[in-house]
């Protein structure tokens, strides 16, 4: 009924706006452009927006990634977040007269548009949405399902989370049956990186401490060191996942400084949840993937406070 009920919106609506968050990964862009190239299709109006100036650019192979654009259009009447735990992940304020729908697979989303479409037990919001095209009997077309492809291989980490069940792979195997290519998808996504990532990495690395006999790694990024090797920091965030590689790490934590503040991703492995790192600093995610703020520009003074948790909570 929700799935109809959403149709229903989208067909009703003007002028639809779709929106993506800041600092934007391939689930969060593959959601977006899903949705795109299948209102292109069907000539319904509307833009995909991102506020941020770049994007990631091993993203570019998708249809319609040339499209998004940084600027809000003077009129729209309904805002469709994609993979967006609250609203202001997207960096901006809208109207709250505007009608939203949300598709999302976070467990601390807060419910906030008008129709919810949550699936917390999904390996990614590309997957959620999927169940839209498919409830409804919507056309997937090639393009289409290149995009829900990428977003469920690129958040799950190569389908390796726990969350990956038989579900996410039928619904992975049904996509690949429109005519994508997995080795093509993956080659793009995997073996297209800039060599400013590279002399960018072992700065990273060479920021590894290990805490509680091992069993916590931190490693961080400056900001001088992004302007020396004229890496985006999005290149460095897999970082964070080679670091959970070692064999006793068991949570591994990447600080970056951003806009006053520090960003701080979390990742686990061995059934460590870590969600209440994140919500103690007002963040979320999931079990064992979740980010949040530390109020401070001191990336040092971060690493302490987050520390300081873990050593009394977990």
């Amino acid at each position: 009924m929700i799935y109809k009920q959403a149709l229903k919106l989208i067909e009703d609506a003007h002028y639809i706006l779709v929106v993506t968050h800041i600092n934007p990964d391939a689930d969060t862009i593959s959601c977006a452009l899903a949705l795109s190239n299948y209102f292109y299709e069907n000539k319904i109006k509307h833009k995909v927006f991102n506020k941020m100036k770049r994007l990631p650019q091993n993203l570019n192979f998708l249809s319609k990634f040339d499209k998004i654009t940084d600027q809000i259009p003077k009129f729209f009447d309904l805002i469709i977040y994609v993979d967006c735990a609250n609203k202001s992940r997207v960096g901006v304020e809208f109207s709250d007269d505007i009608k939203v729908i949300n598709y999302d697979h976070h467990k601390s989303n807060d419910n906030f548009g008008i129709i919810n479409i949550i699936d917390e037990n999904k390996a990614s919001s590309a997957e959620v949405l999927y169940q839209f095209f498919k409830h409804n009997k919507l056309n997937i077309s090639k393009q289409t399902a290149e995009c829900l492809y990428t977003g469920i291989y690129d958040d799950s980490l190569k389908f390796s989370t726990p969350r990956c069940d038989e579900s996410t792979f039928k619904v992975s195997n049904e996509l690949v049956s429109l005519g994508l290519s997995p080795s093509d998808i993956a080659t793009k996504l995997t073996r297209r990186d800039s060599l400013a990532k590279y002399r960018l990495l072992p700065k990273i690395l060479e920021s590894l401490e290990l805490h509680f006999e091992g069993k916590v790694a931190t490693i961080y990024v400056k900001t001088d060191w992004l302007e020396e090797t004229g890496a985006d920091y999005r290149e460095c965030e897999d970082v964070v996942n080679m670091v959970l590689n070692i064999a006793i790490v068991d949570i591994a934590i990447f600080f970056r400084v951003s806009n006053g503040s520090t960003r701080v991703s979390i990742r686990s492995k061995n059934d460590v949840d870590v969600t209440s790192i994140a919500a103690y600093f007002d963040g979320g995610g999931h079990k064992m993937a979740a980010g949040c703020t530390c109020k401070t520009s001191d990336v040092f003074e971060a690493k302490d406070m987050v520390l300081n948790y873990i050593k009394d909570n977990i």
